[in-house]
């Protein structure tokens, strides 16, 4: 298949807001591409590369390059060129990397070559393509959404079952079922501001703390154990301990659901990006496991033995998971049978789960089954609600439907010498609205534009909301927000009534 066909169904899909519009253009093109192929328009279409991020930066992708003519470069050339791109490593890696960036951008048209950056850089966004995806490869196909969203939740990827059952139909659906040692997408939690809401929108329902570390999937087989991540990466040599306590368990067979963390020396859980260090592919394991051991704590359990749990409501899956994970491996959690008598209790819990050092609760439906893959609304997240008011510093120029605006905002608050020191960057919360204001906005405060990011005067304040603040050595101020998000520009504030770093430091202090 012609990339150009991908990147002509990547503009129309960025371009429409409805969602069977999106559907159809999807359909059209993975019935048209072969099956072989299927999965790589999925991922390309999605922003991600089979391989990884290839490591190229802004400068190597910039350079001018002459467009072809006419569209000749196939998906199967980028896949090439792409995999080549991975493999450079050592000395002159740069140049090499720069080299093939070259050879592929000349290849491809002026709509193929804008494609291709976005694609390489990580900056294709078509908004809530994995579900139109998926509906459109079961329309292809002519199989039942539901079945064809099952097989994926089973699998684990989009791109490796739809191009099973592109090419066999719906009997490559039936082939797909949970296996130990194949990780599963995990269930995902959507969102209440309170835990009074989320106990009045689930009813009968088990409060859980929410642990601020990294997501585990754990597959035992007899002796056999494999640790996977939220992203179904698997890390099993990177955390010993993880596997060793899956070893220690009753059960010769089974896949756990559960958080690890790190204690400090006053038993309060480590910041997130210590324990993400951790698992870093260049870690000497046993020297960071002597200085940062982690713990595991399990929440769920999606198979025991020979059973297959997904169906069952969490009130029996964690009988289960009690039956096989000791008390003091099991994530803590309130059991609420009667939310209106036991309101206040749930909220205690929620107060009790902060000073602990985490990161709020999991409000979960006792009757609800385990939705692999999907963020729904049987699991409620509860976290508090952090805001600051920002400077902006800087924007970057966006690129995909964003193309001609400015997105990527560089956020800074006061210091105590006058100037600002930057915490971070977001582009997410703002709507086509909010990019079209601020582009004009920060133009007019403009003070230097390289291409890329556009500097401007210290002067417009926006009001942002964020999960919490984590230690880093990239920022002044040694700290960084995490999961930034834009509620709303303030261009009713001026910029010495935003916060300031000491703020910002009494923050990340905690209680």
């Amino acid at each position: 298949m012609l990339l150009a066909d991908v990147a002509r169904v990547s503009r129309e899909v960025a371009g429409t807001a409805a969602r069977s519009r999106k559907t159809a253009l999807l359909a059209e093109l993975f019935a048209a591409a072969p099956p072989d192929e299927a999965g790589l328009v999925i991922s390309y279409l999605s922003g991600r590369l089979p391989q990884g991020r290839p490591g190229i930066g802004w400068r190597a992708l910039a350079q001018e390059t002459a467009p072809a003519p006419e569209p000749t470069l196939t998906v199967r050339a980028v896949d090439a060129a792409v995999s080549e791109l991975a493999a450079v490593a050592g000395p002159g890696a740069q140049a090499e990397r720069r080299r093939i960036v070259e050879t592929l951008l000349g290849a491809a048209t002026d709509a193929e070559q804008a494609f291709l950056r976005s694609l390489l850089s990580g900056e294709v966004r078509q908004g809530a393509l994995d579900a139109a995806a998926l509906e459109g490869v079961a329309a292809a196909a002519g199989v039942p959404a539901a079945e064809l969203r099952r097989a994926v939740m089973l699998d684990g990827s989009l791109p490796r079952v739809a191009a099973a059952v592109l090419a066999e139909g719906a009997q490559a659906l039936r082939a797909v079922i949970l296996r130990v040692g194949r990780p599963v997408q995990p269930m995902l939690a959507g969102t209440a501001p309170s835990v009074a809401e989320a106990l009045a929108a689930l009813g009968p329902c088990a409060v859980e703390e929410k642990l601020d570390g990294i997501r585990v999937q754990v597959h035992r087989d007899g002796d056999d154990v494999r640790v996977y991540t939220r992203s179904l990466d698997e890390i099993t040599g990177r955390l010993p301990e993880v596997a060793e306590l899956a070893r220690s368990l009753p059960g010769e067979r089974f896949i756990l659901d559960g958080e690890v963390i790190g204690r400090a020396a006053d038993g309060r859980p480590v910041p997130f990006q210590e324990i993400a260090s951790r698992v870093g592919s260049r870690v000497d394991v046993e020297a960071a496991r002597r200085t940062l051991p982690v713990v595991p704590y399990f929440f769920d359990v999606l198979a025991a033995g020979d059973d297959v749990l997904l169906d069952l409501p969490v009130r029996e899956r964690y009988e289960a998971l009690a039956a096989l994970v000791p008390e003091n491996a099991r994530v803590r959690r309130l059991a609420v049978e009667d939310p209106g008598a036991q309101a206040a209790e749930a909220e205690e819990f929620w107060a009790e789960a902060l000073r602990h050092g985490h990161e709020g609760v999991v409000v979960k439906a006792l009757d609800s089954a385990y939705a692999a893959g999907r963020r729904g609304r049987h699991w409620l997240k509860v976290k508090p609600v952090h805001t600051l008011d920002l400077v902006v510093l800087a924007a970057e120029w966006g690129h995909g439907r964003r193309t001609g605006l400015l997105s990527n905002l560089h956020l800074g608050a006061r210091a105590a010498d006058g100037t600002y020191a930057m915490l971070g960057k977001t582009f997410k919360g703002l709507t086509d609205e909010m990019l079209r204001w601020q582009t004009g906005a920060l133009r007019a405060l403009a003070t230097s534009d390289d291409g890329f990011t556009v500097r401007v005067r210290p002067e417009l304040v926006v009001e942002i909301a964020y999960d919490g603040l984590q230690r880093s050595p990239r920022y002044p101020a040694g700290v960084a927000l995490r999961f930034a998000r834009v509620l709303r520009h303030r261009p009713d504030k001026d910029a010495e009534q935003a916060d300031t770093v000491e703020t910002v430091l009494g923050e990340a202090a905690g209680p």
